[in-house]
């Protein structure tokens, strides 16, 4: 074994580490609402957002060779919720009753309670979307991805994005009542 090579990959993947480390902090609350929405819960959301880290930091010694980090924290974190909400176990329990989390707030109750209901609503015209459009929709959305990083991200081409994209709000505007 070498000395020398043993040190530069510990360097390599101490760097990787901290670039990792600083892209979950910076997308901490995009990542939650994506989960959010794909779980359905705050407590399941954030389980999996920690099993996508340690997926994540397990895999680090690739991210030298990642163009897109977000994408590629994204893209682990929708596969990691999908899978989490397929699992047997889960399907077998109840998932807590929907919740949405307590923030000060100025705006006066009726506000509050109006928006409430408006997420209510939103996330269930989103989960009732394909799983196909669903990713898509939450990766630009939450994620703030551009199409051609969701393309990369996913492995589809750029045209199926945009598709899957209008798809999604055509459905979404229909399910709301917006539609025109």
């Amino acid at each position: 074994m070498n000395s020398q090579g043993d040190s530069n990959e510990s360097v390599e993947d101490e760097v990787a580490g901290r670039k990792l480390a600083a892209e979950f902090d910076h997308a901490h609350q995009e990542l939650m609402g994506t989960l959010y929405y794909i779980v359905g819960n705050t407590e399941e959301a954030r389980d999996v957002l920690q099993e996508a880290f340690l997926k994540c930091w397990r895999n680090r010694s690739t991210i030298k060779g990642i163009k897109n980090l977000r994408g590629w924290v994204f893209r682990i974190a929708v596969n990691t919720a999908r899978d989490h909400r397929k699992s047997a176990w889960n399907r077998k329990r109840q998932t807590l009753p929907d919740e949405i989390p307590v923030v000060a707030s100025s705006k006066a109750p009726e506000q509050e309670l109006m928006q409430d209901e408006q997420v209510r609503q939103l996330r269930s015209a989103v989960m009732q979307l394909r799983p196909e459009e669903q990713e898509i929709f939450l990766l630009r959305q939450n994620g703030e991805m551009t199409y051609e990083a969701i393309a990369d991200a996913v492995a589809i081409p750029i045209g199926t994005v945009k598709t899957r994209m209008r798809s999604a709000l055509r459905q979404l505007r229909e399910s709301l009542g917006e539609a025109r």
